[in-house]
């Protein structure tokens, strides 16, 4: 694999609870709608679980995914071809972590940092949706 070790760890405050966060995590239905401009192949299963194999695509990179963990509070894929290495993400109540590391040519960095906050935005918008639903 051609391209530099890279490695990075990010954690923010995050709107929604446990199971929001996870489910917007491990549901690929709400996946594909937050990380955008990232698409997942049409293999990919409706709930990430350990085992499942898919694949995603930034621009022309390819990145093929293998689900080594996937429970109540964490997600580890181990990824192949255009990133060589692994993505971790940990949640719980009003936070969540991102931990990234591999040998890639893509700026891991700015893409993490990028999809965390495309997830931060889409839960705000989860959650607004969820509490005019509730005044309602």
């Amino acid at each position: 694999m051609l391209g530099n070790f890279q490695q990075s760890q990010l954690r923010i405050a995050i709107p929604g609870d446990h199971d929001l966060i996870g489910d917007s995590l491990l549901n690929s239905n709400q996946l594909k709608k937050w990380l955008i401009p990232q698409t997942l192949s049409s293999d990919v299963p409706d709930k990430l679980t350990a085992g499942s194999r898919f694949s995603s695509k930034l621009g022309l990179v390819t990145i093929e995914h293998y689900v080594e963990i996937a429970d109540d509070n964490c997600l580890r894929m181990i990824l192949k071809q255009g990133i060589d290495g692994y993505h971790e993400w940990l949640w719980g109540d009003g936070w969540v972590q991102s931990r990234l590391e591999g040998i890639s040519l893509l700026p891991l960095n700015l893409g993490q940092t990028f999809s965390l906050l495309k997830l931060r935005l889409f839960l705000i918008s989860q959650t607004r949706e969820s509490d005019n639903k509730n005044d309602e």
